[in-house]
């Protein structure tokens, strides 16, 4: 039995060969499609990766409390003279009102408040001079308390958190990140050490692991860039370096410049008129469930805090990025049906060609059955050569999506993950439309008369 089906193997492999040009014109649908299905995967698993990452990079569950921009130059075209507009009557109607703005006693109060909060994360964030030994960068210097790590999944490479001790007293104390360690102090332990920020110097006594960051992530998602910033106490920055809530000959005459001797820039994003005294709040709650609520409690006490005037916003990074995820999932569908059309056209190219070949060998299945084939074994014939076809296009196929997977991220800077799955899909279908397709020609074949067939011209 086995010979037998060897014997019909090696005749359909003959066929194939016999007409390489148009066994390679059947296949190309098949290749086509089976490469179109395995680069829209690789390109759909690795968005869903950069989603993944980007709320990793945000947190679990946390709500993000930042101050209202209120410049109308920050948008532009017609969104832009709408949110101008709203932006105007929302100051027309707290005309007369005074908002302390977004404060640390803000954060203390959603901590000491609302039960579902588990964290609470305010943050200050200044862009200034990092100084030492001769080296001078620009960086961010960013005022926290131990909840950010925490919130943040950050860990420390060497070194230790902030104490009790040294949150409380604001002492000059950091934590810097594995880039600023890598300039300041590329060749020694930086723990103990001291670096100047803007006109402080602080004492260096931890180093955080490296976290990858996307650039885009760190513009969309408004996140620090953590392995480039200097971190330090807030109540270290709101003494020993600068407190926007504090009324200064400096901020009435609307100066960003820190008054000392050294008169260092000093700035933060907004900075412009911003009386806020920190920038933000990371609240994070304890179950995902609790997110819906714990905002509508928020916008309450923000506007009873800040007496009426509405001048936060209230964001949810991780529902954000899932109505992200959710988009691009819908449109990866849609890909992946489009490219699935071209194994259907292969398909139907695959059974339109065996047609053809059964009309032109009719003599030949004539002879075979004459001297002994049975229905089955035309069938197995006709059915192996419309599967070899599919098989070859499938694995041609594998190789291309592969490549083309490579160039799409290597020229549009996409991220793209082929998976084993969508290989061994792609070519479990490629294998199953030539069966399929293969079908009705191998059995036109075993239908002929063997007399009519051996007259045939």
């Amino acid at each position: 039995m086995f010979e037998r089906y060897k014997y019909i193997f090696n005749i359909a492999l003959e066929a194939v060969f016999l007409n390489k040009f148009r066994s390679i014109l059947t296949a190309l649908g098949i290749i086509f499609g089976v490469a179109a299905v395995i680069t829209m995967m690789a390109i759909g698993n690795g968005a869903k990766k950069e989603i993944l990452d980007q709320m990793k990079l945000v947190g679990v569950n946390n709500i993000l409390i930042v101050p209202k921009s209120d410049k109308p130059n920050n948008t532009s075209s017609r969104s832009g003279d709408q949110s101008a507009q709203a932006s105007e009557q929302n100051t027309e109607k707290d005309k007369g009102k005074f908002s302390p703005g977004l404060s640390l006693k803000d954060a203390e109060a959603i901590k000491a408040i609302i039960p579902t909060v588990s964290k609470v994360s305010p943050e200050v964030i200044y862009e200034t001079d990092i100084l030492k030994d001769g080296i001078k960068i620009t960086s961010k210097f960013v005022g926290i308390t131990p909840d950010f790590f925490h919130v943040f999944a950050l860990d420390l490479q060497e070194g230790q958190m902030f104490n009790d001790e040294q949150l409380k007293d604001g002492k000059s104390v950091c934590i810097i990140g594995p880039v600023i360690k890598s300039k300041f102090f590329p060749t020694e332990n930086a723990v103990g050490k001291d670096i100047k920020c803007g006109p402080i110097w602080l004492r260096v006594i931890g180093v955080l692991k490296k976290r990858e960051v996307s650039q885009s992530s760190i513009d969309n998602l408004g996140i620090s860039d953590y392995n480039n910033s200097i971190y330090a106490p807030i109540q270290t920055l709101l003494r020993r370096f600068r407190d926007r809530s504090v009324i200064t000959e400096a901020s009435l005459h609307g100066s960003t410049t820190q008054v000392d001797a050294d008169s260092y820039m000093v700035t933060s994003g907004n900075d412009e008129g911003n009386k806020d005294q920190i920038d933000k709040i990371v609240v994070q709650v304890k179950e995902s469930n609790q997110i819906g609520p714990t905002v509508e409690i928020l916008k309450k006490m923000m506007l009873r805090r800040h007496a009426g005037v509405d001048d936060v916003e209230i964001k949810v990074p991780e529902l954000l990025l899932k109505q992200e995820q959710r988009t691009k999932d819908i449109f990866n569908i849609v890909l992946g049906a489009i490219a699935s059309i071209s194994l259907l056209v292969g398909g139907i190219g695959i059974m339109n060609i065996m047609l053809a070949s059964v009309m032109e060998r009719i003599k030949e299945i004539g002879i075979r059955q004459a001297i002994g084939a049975t229905k089955r074994d035309i069938v197995l014939q006709f059915l192996m050569e419309a599967t070899l076809l599919s098989l070859s296009g499938g694995l041609i196929g594998i190789i291309l999506g592969l490549a083309l997977s490579k160039i799409v991220m290597e020229l549009t800077d996409i991220l793209t993950i082929v998976s084993p799955l969508s290989v061994i899909i792609s070519f479990g279908v490629s294998a199953s439309v030539g069966i399929i397709f293969g079908y009705m020609p191998s059995q036109r074949a075993a239908a002929q008369d063997p007399v009519e067939s051996l007259r045939h011209e």
